[in-house]
């Protein structure tokens, strides 16, 4: 699958991955202030952002789909950054083509299966009739029943566009990325990676837990583990300019 992508920057090449729901402008200020130095490649995953649908939503796919943009880049080898899904997909490619990974980030989610607690974001999304929209306020409104964060009904929102015909609709596969969660929430599987790894957790988020440990070492036995207080599972919007510094730290330590 041919993945859209956005490239700035000169540089030794930085992937960068985003979340479940999410696009590469959820990184636009990390990727703006690292093309300073990198070469940052930011990338709509499959079924997300502008990059083509697909009913598959695995790890291996993924992976695959990284791999092709690798190769159509020209790019041996990249340092990659990725965060909750983004951060499993690049788990999965370190671990399942770890020749094409120099140094690997992962934010705020560890290699273990998640139990789904996107039920309601799910329903909230399949709720909006996108015909009767005239405004984002209007979807707002109607998801706000059931996705009751305003900041995370905003997140939710970026994904809605209006298509050539003026119609509102969904930029992600909603329906792809619901019947294929068990895919998601699935842990990443491989061999050990054994290059330099970053674990980069919400002080306030339970994605990462200290029963996670074990697993966690056992996939990726050269990991650091840095916890951002004050921040919760999107700690790159929450505390920029700290996640830069730790990110930028760490990716200059080779």
């Amino acid at each position: 699958m041919k993945l859209h992508h956005q490239i700035q920057g000169q540089g030794r090449p930085l992937l960068i991955l985003h979340g479940l729901f999410g696009n590469l402008d959820n990184w636009a200020s990390q990727a703006k202030a690292l093309a300073d130095e990198y070469r940052v490649i930011s990338v709509d995953l499959r079924n997300h952002g502008r990059s083509p649908h697909n009913d598959e939503m695995s790890y291996p796919a993924m992976a695959a789909d990284l791999v092709e943009l690798l190769d159509d880049l020209g790019l041996d080898q990249v340092l990659v950054l990725g965060h909750s899904m983004g951060g499993k997909a690049a788990m999965q490619l370190a671990l399942q083509h770890p020749e094409r990974v120099e140094r690997l980030i992962v934010v705020d989610i560890a290699p273990v299966q998640y139990p789904h607690h996107h039920d309601d974001v799910f329903a909230g999304l399949f709720s909006v009739d996108l015909d009767s929209l005239k405004s984002r306020s209007d979807a707002d409104r109607q998801l706000a029943p059931r996705v009751t964060d305003p900041m995370v009904r905003a997140f939710l929102l970026r994904n809605l566009y209006r298509n050539d015909a003026g119609r509102f609709a969904w930029r992600i596969n909603l329906q792809g990325l619901h019947d294929g969660y068990a895919g998601i929430s699935a842990a990443p599987q491989g061999k050990p990676f054994t290059g330099p790894t970053l674990f980069i957790k919400g002080g306030t988020s339970d994605y990462m837990r200290a029963e996670h440990r074990d697993a966690l070492l056992a996939l990726f036995p050269n990991a650091g583990y840095k916890v951002i207080d004050g921040a919760g599972h999107w700690p790159h919007a929450e505390k920029p300019a700290l996640m830069t510094r730790l990110i930028r730290s760490f990716l200059q330590a080779s």
